[in-house]
């Protein structure tokens, strides 16, 4: 059961690093990386009941505040204009001709 449940975190992740190199805009990109973020979490967990370790949900736990953590400051740094400043282009618009 366990063995099941390990393949099928795996999968999600798959599936999930698929949708964040694939991912239509930059906050399905996001919310991907969130995704296996926490698939992370889950699989530490898992892993340490697995092999009878209890210290692996205090390391699953910090991984889970850093994840937060970092997806915030990537959300937060995706609104400044500095990210979405897009270059001038020479080529002229059929108005101005």
């Amino acid at each position: 059961m366990l063995i099941a449940a390990t393949l099928a975190i795996f999968v999600t992740m798959i599936l999930a690093i698929v949708r964040g190199i694939t991912g239509p805009t930059l906050y399905d990109r996001i919310l991907a990386v969130n995704m296996f973020g926490t698939k992370t979490v889950l699989l530490i967990a898992l892993l340490g009941f697995v092999m009878g370790r209890p210290e692996f949900l205090d390391i699953a736990i910090v991984y889970a505040l850093i994840n937060f953590i970092s997806v915030i400051g990537v959300l937060r740094y995706s609104d400044t204009d500095q990210f979405n400043h897009t270059p001038p282009q020479n080529e002229q618009t059929e108005k101005e001709r």
